[in-house]
């Protein structure tokens, strides 16, 4: 089996086997918790229908508007700042659900804006991560040449750990600021910081959603942008070095395959009954019997080792030009054996 062919199986092995993983280990620390959340939630529902003697349908009335109404507590979300951040989300592929279209031209322009959009904010982001890249390479080399290293270029795993330095500063530092902005733990802040710059997006933690934010905070909006778009290039050049690092091991497994392939067809691979090459020359293979014989098409054998009537009568007829091994066997009543691959 090519090599390609194994790692791509060695992939798909090591990626249902870490979803498995992570299923199990989500069922053992969440399950617990949904089943109490959810049954203290279903006592409080029952104990406000009862205290205000609230029918069913009126209740799903209530959840309805509460449901609906929690995008406007933030204030407008579709002015032009909480647009422009909302645009910002979709190209970037995060995708909260804080706010979401409702008009069928605003549905219809979305589907167009993304299209277009993401892939204009992928190549956008790897080219700054590119750039990011090419610049941390310049000062590793700087910093090993002051260091006076032997090896002052800058390596894979160099670059590696300058741009994973890099995003761990960034994803500590806007904990701090949106821990310090929206009131959540520092630990909250993280995961959210986290959550945004991998563009998982859950939309359970999503700022500049409190106290208009949008409208009345217009440096903390521009932070949160800057922290968005250049958070997400930092992250961007360290999954750069992965993809290179990756598509390196795949050309070098390709030329690999490649030479094998070209120092294969210079032996002979006997098969049985079957049509064999050497050198990209196709032969007939002969049924096996005590005549077995693997000719050329022209009729004229290709053995040019010393296995056919070297040891047997005089050799000096190996040395003529009219000679054919075949004629050596046929006159001898050698048996030729087949060979064994």
């Amino acid at each position: 089996m090519k090599r390609q062919n194994v790692r791509t199986l060695s992939l798909v092995v090591c990626t249902f086997t870490y979803l498995l993983i992570g299923a199990a280990v989500f069922d053992a620390l969440e399950s617990d918790e949904e089943l109490r959340r959810d049954g203290m939630l279903q006592d409080s529902t029952n104990a406000l229908k009862r205290k205000y003697n609230i029918s069913e349908d009126d209740y799903k009335m209530i959840e309805l508007v509460i449901i609906e109404f929690k995008p406007h507590k933030a204030g407008p979300q579709w002015k032009f700042a909480g647009a422009f951040y909302f645009a910002t989300v979709v190209l970037a592929m995060i995708g909260y659900g804080h706010s979401t279209p409702v008009t069928a031209g605003g549905k219809a322009f979305c589907m167009g804006y993304a299209m277009v959009g993401i892939p204009l904010g992928l190549v956008m982001f790897q080219s700054i991560g590119e750039r990011l890249n090419k610049f941390a390479s310049v000062v590793i080399r700087y910093f090993k040449k002051y260091m006076n290293c032997k090896k002052i270029e800058a390596t894979e795993m160099n670059l590696m750990f300058a741009t994973g330095m890099l995003s761990s500063i960034i994803i500590t530092t806007g904990a701090a600021v949106f821990s310090r902005y929206e009131g959540w733990t520092y630990f909250d802040s993280f995961y959210y910081c986290f959550v945004t710059l991998t563009t998982i997006g859950f939309g359970d933690y999503v700022a500049l959603q409190n106290d208009n934010a949008l409208q009345n905070k217009p440096g903390y909006v521009a932070l949160s942008l800057v922290f968005i778009l250049f958070g997400l290039a930092v992250v961007a050049a360290s999954i750069n070095l992965l993809v290179l690092r990756f598509m390196t091991m795949n050309a070098e497994d390709i030329r690999r395959e490649d030479n094998e392939l070209q120092s294969s067809s210079h032996h002979v691979l006997t098969l049985d009954g079957e049509v064999m090459a050497v050198n990209g020359k196709l032969l007939a293979g002969h049924a096996y019997g005590d005549e077995e014989i693997y000719r050329d098409i022209d009729g004229n054998s290709v053995c040019s080792c010393n296995c056919l009537g070297l040891n047997h009568g005089d050799n000096q007829e190996l040395l003529l030009d009219d000679y054919h091994p075949s004629q050596t066997v046929l006159n001898s009543n050698l048996r030729v054996k087949r060979a064994s691959v």
